[in-house]
């Protein structure tokens, strides 16, 4: 997947970036979404939009692979941070069939798996 370069920064206080997300954000525990900052917002920016996405499932449809968990879109372009389990967005379908949020939950014995928030 090729991406434009940019500075932007992602954040969250609720884990370390590459570390463990906790199980109250998964969907063995609250299956809430996590608070996320955001920070050097390029220039001329109307909106933006959150993915998360674990590359590492074992799910291949319509020629991608992974599993999205999240998708939401239209927050305005001047705000910079999402409360934790917030619905102040436009939400999109996860792989799981529903709107909004759904929090890892890899089959088991699946190994580690890895959560991209874009």
């Amino acid at each position: 997947m090729a991406f434009a370069p940019a500075d932007m920064k992602i954040a969250s206080s609720a884990f370390a970036n590459h570390g463990e997300i906790p199980k109250k954000y998964s969907a063995e525990g609250d299956d809430v979404s996590p608070e996320l900052t955001w920070s050097n917002v390029p220039e001329g920016t109307q909106s933006l939009a959150i993915i998360c996405h674990d590359p590492d499932a074992p799910l291949v449809q319509n020629g991608m692979y992974g599993f999205v968990h999240w998708l939401c879109y239209n927050l305005p372009a001047d705000v910079t941070q999402i409360a934790e389990g917030a619905d102040m967005a436009t939400v999109g379908a996860n792989d799981f069939g529903k709107m909004g949020y759904g929090g890892p939950m890899p089959p088991e014995g699946d190994g580690v798996h890895h959560y991209y928030f874009w």
